[in-house]
């Protein structure tokens, strides 16, 4: 699994429009999922908003983060998203009572 972090330079939002605006770009996500998007969790904070994208591979990744998908962000948020990428080899998943090493149980 590898994990793209976006943050956002921009205000926090109150509960209520974090919801609104996520559920209107879910169905943008939810398609990603035939390009190798398996989560997406939003985030709105204090320093801002973005989101944590877990992906199948680095390269599904960096097809979807490209110079384009940037331009886009920061004329939605008048401001310029940073990314960061991590390779992920260890999920501890207390949900499941599981830890994973390379999506394998141990």
């Amino acid at each position: 699994m590898f994990i793209a972090i976006v943050q956002i330079p921009m205000a926090k939002r109150p509960r209520d429009a974090a919801v609104e605006a996520a559920a209107k770009s879910a169905p943008t996500y939810t398609a990603l999922g035939a390009r190798g998007l398996l989560k997406k969790y939003y985030l709105n904070g204090d320093a801002g908003g973005g989101g944590i994208y877990l992906w199948e591979s680095e390269t599904a990744a960096r097809a979807w983060y490209t110079p384009g998908w940037a331009k886009r962000m920061e004329a939605a948020f008048g401001a310029t998203p940073t990314v960061t990428y991590y390779d992920n080899h260890v999920v501890v998943d207390n949900e499941a009572g599981k830890v994973r090493v390379d999506g394998q149980d141990t």
